[in-house]
């Protein structure tokens, strides 16, 4: 029995270095290829925003001089060329997928719209949308956050290399507290990095759960979905 059936996966792209310091690990890739695989076939409608930061951030260029807009673009195609990797790998899993892109990047993907997504979802294929928002200033948590309200998703998975959200960063104080649950307004309260402050009041406005998990420990995707909980969940 499936709690989700259709969810907005938030990647980051930091997460598909894996143990290397630049670029796409294979393996890594591979792995959430088969997280994702497993929870579709579950009969979960999926779409997946990744960012580019294992390439490129836009606040990178910022730091070396660059123009934010034109660093923030820089950043958005970063996480075309992501999703391109996840769609060829997905496919040659027998995933269906679709790519869109909040940016016109003809011809490697079609452009994001409510209409696209939703067709794709009928044609029973994972949406792994692009290019962020399209517009510069926005990172790709508040993509996330946008993208899940359109297609209508029943939550944001924000998959991660910690297992929930903390009272404090449990790599650095272990005496940290865990939070199973916790409402928008405590942990706008107790200001928790859950996501960006866009992204999080888009979520809260709309009414919107947000499931922090270990995206990296084998299962808890379909777990998660399933209503087992590993993680965190921040709602009303």
């Amino acid at each position: 029995m499936l709690k989700y059936k259709r969810i907005l996966l938030k990647l980051s792209g930091e997460a598909l270095m894996g143990s290397q310091s630049y670029g796409i690990d294979p393996q890594r890739l591979e792995d959430y290829t088969k997280e994702v695989k497993t929870a579709f076939e579950a009969g979960t409608e999926i779409a997946i925003v990744i960012g580019g930061g294992n390439i490129y951030r836009g606040l990178q260029g910022v730091n070396q001089g660059m123009d934010r807009v034109q660093g923030d673009y820089m950043g958005m195609l970063a996480t075309v060329i992501n999703s391109m990797a996840l769609q060829s790998v997905f496919e040659t899993h027998g995933i269906k997928t679709q790519l869109l892109s909040g940016m016109n990047v003809h011809p490697v993907t079609l452009p994001m719209s409510k209409r696209n997504a939703l067709e794709a979802f009928v044609e029973k294929r994972v949406v792994i949308i692009a290019g962020g928002t399209g517009n510069p200033f926005f990172t790709t948590d508040t993509a996330a956050a946008l993208r899940a309200v359109e297609t209508e998703a029943n939550a944001i998975f924000k998959g991660t290399r910690v297992d929930g959200i903390y009272s404090d960063d449990p790599e650095k104080n272990p005496e940290a507290e865990k939070y199973k649950q916790i409402s928008f307004e405590e942990a706008y309260r107790k200001n928790l990095k859950v996501m960006d402050r866009t992204a999080f009041t888009l979520c809260w406005e709309n009414k919107l759960p947000i499931v922090v998990f270990d995206m990296n420990e084998k299962g808890n995707l379909l777990k998660e979905i399933k209503g087992i909980q590993t993680g965190t969940v921040v709602n009303d």
